[in-house]
């Protein structure tokens, strides 16, 4: 086992404001409810309710939100002490409202997350974890905090540490620039030892909706492992030369929120507890049972409202 089972989840930390008037746009909408969000600490969580470390490293304004987040991650034992506080820019926050039509009206105001610098690191944190995880959906915005990203990415690959990576793929934030989401997000990829994609993720970033294909392309670039989630018929993983779907488990779902962080942060419990994480992407008999893991993880989040409150302790999943 490894002696530092340590995940550093590296993105955004916000605050989602969900409208509660059912149906309504944001312009007509009033009651709105206030969670945390952000997928890289949807992992953190996902990993410390199974029984890991996580670390969360990000940044958010010096206001209540701000200090609201920090909280909700210390109340579930995430570490927090890679969260930077901003004193200029106020916290992210993200406005959503379903409207009747089933399409999302979505109003989204950037802040802190944007301005991690490289020089506000723990440099000595992120070298003693067992894997670092970038699964920001910001993070290749434009803003300081890319060059921050992508910058140590690579330096934990010069390292030979374990890099995980999630392109996190959101319509809403991208409009009109998904050109750029490719370039950055091939950058990431071939950086990364285990890449995560959806598959409109994969259309997206390879040009093609053949699975097969698709992930040739993306082991072209670099990654040992690939996992592609599809949802209620499972999980294809991939190790170059080996390829299997891992069926899910049959569910009743009531909430998708948070299930692909769930899975990954399944993935990367299990990863981090292994002597030598790169070493067991050569085994596929073992990432298959860890992949069947991840998959009822990520199902069992499904059954419930909410995306920190749903996860499942290690108990309820084996």
């Amino acid at each position: 086992m490894n002696k530092n089972a340590s995940v550093v989840c590296i993105g955004e930390l916000l605050i989602d404001f969900y409208c509660k008037d059912a149906g309504d746009n944001l312009v007509d909408g009033n009651i709105f409810e206030k969670q945390a969000g952000g997928a890289p600490a949807n992992v953190c969580a996902a990993i410390v309710k199974l029984g890991g470390t996580a670390l969360f490293c990000g940044k958010v304004g010096n206001d209540p939100f701000g200090n609201f987040l920090k909280k909700t991650l210390e109340e579930i034992h995430v570490d927090t002490s890679m969260l930077v506080f901003d004193n200029v820019n106020p916290t992210t926050l993200a406005f959503v409202s379903l409207m009747e039509n089933g399409e999302r009206d979505f109003f989204f105001n950037r802040g802190a997350d944007a301005f991690l610098k490289e020089e506000e690191l723990d440099k000595g944190k992120l070298k003693e974890a067992a894997i670092l995880h970038f699964g920001s959906a910001t993070a290749l915005l434009e803003g300081p905090f890319q060059s921050t990203y992508l910058n140590t990415m690579k330096l934990a690959k010069k390292e030979g540490q374990f890099v995980s990576f999630d392109p996190n793929y959101r319509s809403d934030l991208w409009k009109g620039n998904k050109s750029d989401f490719i370039e950055l997000t091939k950058q990431g990829i071939a950086i990364a030892d285990f890449v995560k994609v959806s598959q409109e993720e994969l259309a997206i970033i390879t040009g093609t909706e053949d699975f097969s294909s698709g992930i040739e392309l993306l082991h072209q670039m670099g990654p040992s492992l690939i996992a592609l989630t599809l949802g209620k018929e499972g999980t294809l993983i991939s190790i170059g030369h080996k390829q299997e779907i891992i069926p899910s488990i049959e569910i009743d779902s009531i909430d998708t929120t948070g299930a692909g962080d769930a899975f990954v942060g399944a993935m990367l419990y299990q990863l981090a507890q292994e002597k030598d994480p790169k070493e067991v992407l050569q085994d596929f008999e073992k990432i298959k049972k860890i992949t069947h893991i991840s998959n009822k993880v990520g199902a069992i989040v499904c059954t419930r409202v909410g995306a920190i409150s749903a996860l499942p302790t290690l108990d309820e999943v084996i």
